[in-house]
């Protein structure tokens, strides 16, 4: 059910330093960002995968305990179908893991989970919606299809008009708005 890797995210302590990095240095283009909620997606070809890099303002100089700080942010999985999302999700739930969210992003469908070591990891479908703007909107599964992709076309109609590597006007705080 997963087809590819499709993203890796990152948690960063000084993020304008590490845009510069995988800008400037590495040739990435910025496809997604909100500065105030401390994120910004990168692509090394935007028309193939919206977003390859995910950079994430919170990596912690200390974790309490002598810990070592959390630097995935998290690892996302592509599927091909918003079914095989769907069947991941009952699944995980079925086996006791534990579900961080599950979200309409306008572009993908996304349900983020812990795997055994309290990793984040996510399984996504693309919804051939292009979007351009960092989003996160809670949404039911167990909805059926017509009513996620209502749901996906009203979240489109609100982010479509930011162009790639672009900011949203009045950018909200949190990628829910």
């Amino acid at each position: 059910m997963i087809t590819g890797l499709g993203h890796v995210g990152i948690f960063v302590r000084d993020l304008e330093k590490m845009v510069a990095f995988y800008r400037d240095f590495l040739g990435l283009r910025v496809t997604k960002q909100n500065w105030r909620a401390g994120t910004v997606f990168l692509s090394a070809d935007p028309q193939a995968a919206d977003h390859q890099i995910a950079l994430v303002r919170g990596r912690p100089a200390q974790v309490p305990g002598g810990e070592e700080p959390k630097l995935i942010q998290q690892i996302s999985f592509r599927c091909a179908a918003l079914d095989d999302v769907r069947q991941f999700h009952r699944r995980l739930v079925a086996a006791g893991f534990r579900i961080q969210r599950v979200v309409n992003h306008a572009s993908a469908i996304g349900c983020y989970f812990y795997d055994p070591e309290g990793n984040c990891a996510e399984v996504f479908w693309v919804t051939g919606r292009e979007s351009w703007v960092p989003v996160s909107i809670p949404i039911d599964l167990e909805q059926s299809d017509a009513a996620i992709l209502a749901e996906v076309d009203r979240l489109h109609q609100r982010v479509r008009d930011v162009g790639l590597g672009e900011r949203m006007p009045q950018e909200p705080p949190t990628l829910q708005f």
